[in-house]
């Protein structure tokens, strides 16, 4: 994969980036919820987002994309380094955290009913023993779930900062726009400042944005509702008045 093809395809690979970023990170969020509330995470949840060499998984594919993202854009930053390293921290955090759920998934169960049976003393003993690792296990799964907890807080922090260097990316404001229930479950209480961040404070191009990726997509009726979310918000913008004026044009001749 040339970085010239990379570069050309930049907007597609940032909006990627970020997607698969948030459902991710809800995927994570779930697992780290269910451990807290029974003790263990789902092993087979998280086989299937890391995946394999053959068969990637989704947070294989953002720890892949992100490298392309974030070493290819010609936009130089600290903050895009940042999330470079955090993002594949939590790939490999995520790898171990899978290991220790099979652990506990395959043998905890085991060492468990062999604790009722009637066995001589050295096998007594040695069950003893291994149960004893096994408890150690958890307490592996519970640092490795702070330590990703962690690194996503402060790639929710950073990822605002970055992604207002491509704030005309009319995919990323697409996908924002028609996915706000996943990004405002990420985000939550940061979701406003992530949209004041990206759009420098005038969060109506969003919708903007968003109007002008679904028109070139022939999507007329949807590009017309969000530009209806951006005159709420800012009825005065030029940009807005534009849109407003092309959608509607644009609706005319679909209508015709």
């Amino acid at each position: 994969m040339s970085k010239g093809w990379i570069v050309d395809k930049m907007a597609e690979f940032v909006r990627d980036m970020f997607r698969d970023f948030c459902e991710s990170a809800l995927t994570l969020e779930e697992q780290f919820c269910l451990f807290d509330e029974i003790g263990w995470v789902d092993f087979h949840v998280l086989q299937d987002l890391l995946g394999s060499e053959m068969s990637k998984g989704l947070l294989w594919r953002l720890k892949d994309t992100s490298h392309h993202v974030f070493q290819t854009d010609p936009i130089e930053s600290p903050v895009g380094q940042f999330l470079d390293w955090g993002i594949g921290y939590i790939f490999h955090e995520s790898l171990k955290l899978k290991e220790d759920a099979y652990q506990h998934l395959t043998y905890a169960p085991r060492f468990d009913d062999m604790q009722s049976m009637d066995l001589p003393p050295l096998e007594r003993d040695v069950g003893l023993q291994l149960v004893q690792v096994l408890s150690q296990t958890k307490e592996s799964m519970l640092r490795e779930i702070s330590r990703i907890r962690f690194i996503l807080t402060q790639c929710r922090r950073l990822m605002p900062e970055y992604l207002n260097f491509h704030q005309n990316n009319l995919l990323l404001a697409r996908f924002i726009y028609a996915q706000r229930p996943l990004v405002k479950s990420v985000f939550k209480d940061r979701y406003d400042a992530l949209i004041a961040t990206i759009y420098e404070n005038k969060p109506e191009l969003l919708y903007v944005y968003a109007s002008q990726s679904l028109r070139l997509g022939g999507w007329v009726e949807q590009a017309m509702e969000s530009m209806n979310r951006a005159h709420e918000i800012n009825p005065e913008s030029l940009q807005v008045i534009q849109e407003m004026e092309i959608v509607g044009n644009w609706s005319k001749t679909f209508r015709a």
